[in-house]
């Protein structure tokens, strides 16, 4: 684990309540992981202390990079400072390997096929451009030609995300799944 001074990049984002810090070094070294809470962050004391800044509503880990979402009447500024703040002093002690349980395709392996074709074609169509607007998405269930998703970091609370991405998405879908396919979000 290194001492040296975390290299932050602060990145706006789609949603005007999320910000993106890109780190010099991996957060996660596989998969990704929100917290809305600290119970659900325990024993992951960077997510707890990013939740325990009063205006931050969510974190999302991705690779190097920290998405978080804050009320919609906070001080960008003041934000940006705490969280960068919390990154310096916990980034050296944080364990990128937390919350790693098995590999994406390991869990995929389980998914029926159905499943493991719309995550295939989410992850060559959606998630890169989610991911780089600092969110993802999480397929909860699909039933009946009904496809259940969550929106994760950045996107779980941006206006778009219910408008035109979910259209887009749908329409990616439509095509290259099942022409009567209907996505909804959580």
């Amino acid at each position: 684990m290194s001492t040296q001074e975390v290299l932050i990049r602060i990145q706006p984002t789609p949603n005007p309540n999320a910000w993106k810090f890109v780190l010099d070094r991996p957060v996660l070294l596989e998969g990704k992981a929100s917290f809305s809470t600290a119970e659900e962050a325990t024993g992951n004391r960077l997510a707890i202390d990013l939740l325990n800044i009063p205006e931050v509503k969510q974190v999302h880990f991705f690779q190097n990079v920290i998405t978080i979402t804050h009320r919609m009447d906070s001080d960008s500024d003041d934000i940006q400072k705490q969280v960068s703040s919390v990154i310096q002093t916990r980034m050296p002690v944080h364990d990128p390997k937390l919350g790693v349980k098995e590999s994406r395709e390991a869990a995929r392996d389980n998914l029926p096929e159905d499943v493991r074709k719309i995550e295939e074609i989410l992850d060559r169509t959606i998630r890169p451009g989610l991911q780089g607007d600092g969110g993802d998405i999480e397929v909860v269930k699909y039933e009946n030609n009904h496809l259940l998703v969550r929106y994760e970091g950045a996107c779980g609370s941006c206006p778009s995300s219910t408008t035109g991405t979910l259209m887009a998405i749908e329409g990616i879908l439509r095509d290259e799944f099942n022409p009567d396919i209907q996505v909804t979000p959580m």
